[in-house]
């Protein structure tokens, strides 16, 4: 698929592709497609697609409905979880309102709860995460993904056929080789782009419903930013950053822009929105197609974990490949798990990668905007000494 547009307009397509989206919703209802609403990344999408049905995130990010959430929920609680029930609860999510079914996850205390009261409002199907990888959780984990597909076969009135997996497993790992493509861009020094446009383009993709198409024009800017590279149209060297912690998006973007107008680059996000969600591809050769979609997920490296080894690599290979300077962790109050985690991994991002790491507290407010920008200035000054 060709490109023909300017990168920067195309950028600013993908990151407006959320709005879009929600008349993009209204009509998969007008043509019956079921729509999933979905809370993280353990969610195996490849059932979404093997039965026609389209994937969209609910996790808000915005603090606009957090009064109205604190009516029910405890104001010390993470925003996430507040701007998501708030939304839900007022109806001011598109995407809540037009889902079929909401698949939630026992990533953590407060949502589980928080799935609870949204049940009085959709269809919830909650999967029992376990919180440590070892043989023995993992087979609790598969049973939980093979519970899902039959929750998902009564639920439509469908047949989710092996044939129907496979075939999906190939189109989303096409996706995830597509994307990681266009992260790897982020290797070259100096960057072909900035962080921030790099994250427009894939934060934007999650909220486009025709997986194929979007495949299409990932490698279609992928194509246009490595021609424009060879045609030297670079962006001078800047301090290397490299993101993880907790998912961001809409107001917490504030981060981004601040290490970013403070004279560093966003080379890489490791949380749920970055190669968290992209790492690694499903066994397409396995004779158990469930072992394989149980064992890609399964692998997935998050704070609720313990211990959390996979987050661990992923985290120290991207440092390396991505040459980066130094890493930022962004963890919403009351976020406990990557809270707490944040002493294991600044230990080793200091003392075992031998890189700068700097962890930022934050909620989904603009309150803190001037002293996130101080701080991130004195560490980018760090860098550059």
């Amino acid at each position: 698929m060709e490109i023909r547009k300017e990168l920067p307009e195309v950028f600013e397509e993908f990151a407006e592709a959320r709005k879009n989206s929600f008349l993009a919703a209204k009509a998969l209802k007008e043509k019956d497609i079921p729509l999933i609403g979905i809370f993280c990344t353990y969610f195996p999408v490849e059932f979404a697609q093997a039965m026609g049905a389209a994937v969209v995130g609910l996790c808000a990010t915005s603090d606009e409905t957090i009064p109205d959430a604190e009516k029910d929920l405890p104001r010390n609680l993470c925003p996430l979880v507040k701007s998501s029930y708030g939304f839900a609860k007022t109806d001011k999510c598109p995407f809540f309102y037009f889902s079929d079914l909401v698949i939630g996850e026992t990533t953590c205390d407060a949502k589980k709860k928080m799935y609870e009261y949204l049940g009085e409002f959709k269809p919830v199907h909650v999967m029992q995460l376990p919180n440590r990888q070892d043989e023995e959780s993992y087979q609790l984990w598969k049973k939980e993904v093979i519970k899902l597909k039959g929750i998902l076969e009564e639920k439509f009135g469908v047949e989710i056929s092996e044939d129907k997996l496979r075939k999906a497993i190939k189109t989303r790992n096409e996706e995830r080789k597509a994307v990681n493509a266009l992260f790897a861009l982020m290797k070259n020094d100096p960057v072909p782009m900035m962080g921030y446009d790099l994250f427009k383009v894939v934060y934007g993709s999650s909220f486009k419903f025709d997986v194929e198409q979007v495949i299409e024009e990932i490698k279609g800017i992928t194509e246009k930013v490595k021609k424009e590279y060879a045609e030297e149209q670079k962006i001078p060297h800047k301090p290397r950053i490299l993101i993880t912690g907790c998912p961001i998006g809409g107001a917490t973007e504030k981060v981004i822009r601040a290490i970013e107008d403070n004279g560093a680059v966003v080379v890489g996000y490791e949380n749920c929105v970055g190669f968290k969600k992209y790492d690694r591809l499903i066994d397409e050769e396995k004779e158990d197609v469930y072992d394989a979609i149980a064992e890609r997920y399964f692998k997935i490296g998050c704070s609720i974990m313990s211990p959390d080894k996979y987050r661990y690599e992923l985290l120290g290979r991207v440092i390396d490949e991505y040459h980066v300077d130094g890493v930022v962790e962004v963890i919403l109050q009351a976020c406990h798990t990557y809270n707490v985690e944040s002493f294991g991994i600044k230990r080793f991002v200091n003392e075992t990668k031998k890189i700068p790491y700097l962890a930022l507290e934050t909620d989904y407010s603009q309150t803190d905007v001037g002293q996130l920008s101080t701080r991130l200035t004195a560490f980018i000054e760090m860098l550059e000494v």
